[in-house]
């Protein structure tokens, strides 16, 4: 299924996507917060669609989409997991997956603006594999890992690389500000994707290829991710893993290029569907 919220910022309503028509699911699980995936939420919506109940609306191009999870505790990001990406970042590939956080009051609808930082001159893009967790993991092995997944989404790790790289401290600086990580348009669940592990993901500037690869290429599947994450830290329904970008960002460019106020991102993944995002300039409230 292909899990969406939708309508005006913070007052989204969930719905089931199926081909170009909206059913609104309000009424059977309320939300797609946490509780949606520890109360059996994905079969029940497999239950509703298939029942005589189900009446739907048709999506048309005013119908804002939101981001199709609410409620997100955490978004953990994994860094340097293309080798391609480490290279043209100036380091190593990782022998261990390289965890930083981004935090959760920079998600966005994915086609919402993203408004570059009051200062910013190095404001970066990174298309990236998303991976919502379905339950409780806390010491998982990675032979069961997948079963605590429960979809997946397309997210933009917007990036301030003088924020992350030249501050001082932590990546997460460069990471969180208001509207860097766009997710959606919609989580699908994983019984739609067969193969994670072999989707093309691609980012586009004003219309022009910048990254391209394919999730064969990261250095830690997403088994290996969800197992060792979970030995760090209980990750909670409807936490989102972020898996990593590959080769293509601003940063690694010769001279480095960033995003100006008008640049539109287009990015998509297999199966996933694809975002679009302007950038606009910062203006205090």
């Amino acid at each position: 299924m292909k899990l969406v919220r939708y309508g005006k910022s913070g007052n989204e309503k969930p719905a089931v996507l199926v081909d170009t028509t909206l059913y609104d699911v309000t009424a059977i699980i309320g939300d797609f917060d946490d509780s949606f995936f520890t109360e059996n939420g994905i079969e029940k919506l497999h239950e509703y669609i298939a029942s005589d109940d189900a009446e739907g609306i048709e999506l048309t191009d005013d119908v804002r989409l939101g981001p199709p999870i609410t409620g997100v505790s955490k978004i953990v990001c994994v860094g340097l997991n293309y080798a391609k990406h480490a290279a043209e970042s100036g380091m190593d590939v990782p022998t261990e997956p390289v965890l930083f956080f981004k935090a959760t009051t920079a998600i966005t609808g994915p086609f919402d603006d993203v408004v570059i930082p009051k200062g910013s001159t190095k404001t970066d893009w990174e298309v990236e594999l998303a991976v919502v967790i379905g339950k409780k993991a806390s010491y998982v092995a990675k032979e069961s890992a997948m079963d605590y997944v429960a979809g997946y989404m397309v997210h933009n790790d917007v990036s301030e690389r003088e924020f992350q790289l030249e501050k001082g401290g932590q990546w997460v600086k460069g990471k969180s500000c208001d509207t860097f990580a766009p997710i959606g348009p919609y989580l699908v669940t994983k019984d739609e994707i067969s193969n994670p592990h072999d989707l093309n993901l691609w980012l586009k500037l004003n219309g022009k290829t910048m990254q391209s690869s394919n999730t064969s290429d990261l250095v830690f599947d997403i088994p290996t991710l969800v197992s060792y994450i979970s030995e760090y830290m209980t990750l909670l329904p409807g936490d989102i893993i972020s898996t990593g970008t590959p080769f293509g960002v601003g940063l690694g460019l010769n001279p480095p290029l960033y995003l100006k106020p008008g640049d539109v991102m287009e990015l998509g993944i297999d199966g996933l569907g694809v975002s679009k995002q302007t950038a606009i300039a910062y203006k205090s409230k």
